[in-house]
């Protein structure tokens, strides 16, 4: 398996997924270590409470400037957030419509990122936690704009359930190409989602993978696993994440684990074994 044989909706997608949420005043150089390391997407969000998205920004020019490299080389990922999952650094004016919010929004992440155009833009989560509000129609008909205006390639959607996504798929004039959830052993990674996303030809992200399962993941059965084949428990996680259909993100700040989890493509888990890390559940 190759970390760029994916394709979602006719555009090639890499496999694997660097986030930079939570990084701070090393938001920057982590970015630049994971592009040495070989990651090839970049996730982010203009959402200064969280991200950085200027620095991945500046990281990712520096990067292109020394390698030689073509921006068709990387995938490019960040979201709008509605002013609820903000702070006061807004990089809107909240009091305009959500259309206007949307196009702010992502000139503003294309100002950051020193680029054109955008390989994939979410909506960072619906408005509600069940169904979908006018604010996230309004929302989603901005998004698919910047979709016909090329500002980004791909559209999608992040912390979502199956319900909103279903109706999401039902109503939108342009489909989501992506899903991109917080995944939990505990409800089968997700399955239920994931399966709704296998069958619409969606994209599915998982992202927590480690860190949302520390306890489950302390079974006998994963540790035969990681005894099995001799690598460590993230490689083994991130390996399961590709055998089962999801693009796995990882958050680590250290170069020698974005090493190792990309390694995780060199190696082979049995049906056996996705199926035990599938089911887990302490």
């Amino acid at each position: 398996m190759s970390l760029d044989e994916l394709t979602v909706q006719g555009v090639p997608v890499p496999r694997f997924f660097y986030g930079t949420a939570w990084k701070e005043q090393r938001t920057g150089a982590l970015t630049r270590t994971a592009l040495d390391a070989g990651f090839r997407a970049i996730d982010t969000a203009n959402q200064r409470r969280h991200y950085v998205e200027a620095d991945v920004g500046s990281a990712v020019a520096a990067w292109l400037a020394e390698t030689g490299a073509g921006r068709d080389e990387l995938f490019l990922q960040t979201k709008f957030t509605y002013a609820r999952g903000q702070d006061h650094r807004l990089p809107y004016d909240p009091k305009t419509d959500f259309a206007t919010q949307v196009a702010q929004s992502c000139q503003s992440s294309l100002e950051h990122l020193r680029t054109a155009y955008v390989d994939s833009y979410l909506l960072h989560g619906p408005s509600t936690g069940r169904g979908l509000a006018d604010a996230d129609w309004a929302v989603w008909r901005a998004v698919e704009e910047l979709k016909r205006s090329a500002k980004a390639r791909l559209v999608g959607v992040s912390n979502v359930t199956l319900g909103q996504l279903e109706l999401l798929v039902k109503r939108a004039e342009i489909a989501p190409a992506f899903v991109q959830n917080r995944c939990y052993a505990s409800t089968g990674w997700d399955r239920e989602v994931r399966a709704f996303c296998r069958a619409n030809g969606i994209g599915y992200q998982g992202f927590s993978l480690l860190t949302a399962n520390a306890r489950e993941l302390r079974v006998p059965a994963v540790e035969r696993i990681v005894r099995r084949t001799g690598r460590t428990l993230p490689e083994v996680v991130f390996r399961f994440a590709l055998g089962v259909g999801m693009i796995p993100l990882t958050g680590t700040s250290q170069s020698a684990h974005m090493e190792k989890d990309l390694s995780c493509v060199d190696f082979d888990l049995t049906d056996d074994e996705l199926s035990a890390i599938e089911r887990v559940v302490r």
